[in-house]
């Protein structure tokens, strides 16, 4: 693989990274990663998100990264984290706490060496949580599998939309249609926009050395979602819980490598004790 350049329809560049381009990812990737298994035990009822938030950017920091999402258009904190109705983009503050039987997404992205890393996990707070809720999340990570199972040469971005909508409704939820995952490497967000529902065949053709986002946003309930008048914390309108999982990928010659897998090994919650 070369770097280049390819167009979509709407005229937006899309980069094909080369094999520095696919290293650099893979050691952000790691990274943020390592970030989401690190916080996982510090999940637990009582703590405020604030605290969670203040966690993530030390551990980057020490690391050598950048939190990207802090400043990011104004965005106030280094990490989402987002419980059980919100469906993305919760702003972390020390007046939020997690109680007992919450599901939250925590979302990070850093900056390392110039390179962003991105990847979200959902968690589960105590050990009382509902079965609803369980199998959402348990559902929502199926979702993220199988559109990346369709992330490979000659495919389109509709095949991975059309696996997670298909997956999804078949199990009596619905796909958040206002936000989809998006090219990543250089820069936070690039071309390709990722739907997460659609058509097989239809969108851009996946070539090798193209980078995004593949992060469904599951709702128990409908897909329709409102924000809220902090301009960023998004929320389902009719009030059920919603999930996400988030992994970062790379299109090769034979199919796609994912940068975000967990060190640790830990796929959906529980995840048992971090290192």
């Amino acid at each position: 693989m070369t770097d280049d350049v390819v167009m979509d329809k709407e005229g937006k560049r899309i980069v094909l990274h080369g094999p520095e381009g696919f290293e650099a990812m893979r050691k952000a990737g790691r990274l943020a990663a390592e970030t989401l298994d690190y916080i996982g035990p510090f999940v637990t009822p009582g703590v405020s998100t604030g605290r969670l938030d203040k966690l993530i950017e030390e551990f980057q920091r020490d690391r050598g990264g950048i939190p990207a999402t802090l400043g990011y258009h104004g965005y106030p904190a280094s990490s989402c984290i987002s419980p059980n109705h919100v469906v993305n983009h919760g702003i972390p503050s020390d007046d939020k706490k997690l109680v007992e039987g919450d599901i939250v997404n925590i979302d990070v992205t850093v900056i390392l060496d110039g390179w962003y890393g991105d990847s979200s996990r959902m968690y589960f707070v105590g050990g009382k949580i509902g079965v609803k809720a369980r199998k959402l999340v348990d559902l929502t990570y199926r979702c993220m599998m199988a559109g990346i199972a369709q992330a490979k040469p000659g495919n389109h971005l509709g095949d991975i939309g059309h696996a997670i909508q298909t997956m999804a409704e078949a199990a009596r939820c619905s796909v958040v249609r206002d936000f989809g995952g998006h090219g990543i490497g250089q820069v936070f967000h690039d071309a390709p926009h990722v739907d997460h529902y659609g058509k097989p065949g239809t969108g851009v053709e996946l070539r090798p050395g193209m980078v995004f986002t593949v992060e469904p946003m599951i709702n128990a309930g409908r897909h329709e979602v409102k924000i809220l008048s902090d301009g960023w914390t998004t929320v389902t309108r009719d009030r059920s819980l919603s999930a996400q999982f988030e992994h970062q990928i790379g299109i090769t010659e034979d199919g796609c490598e994912i940068f975000t897998l967990s060190p640790a090994g830990y796929t959906q919650p529980p995840y048992g004790d971090a290192a």
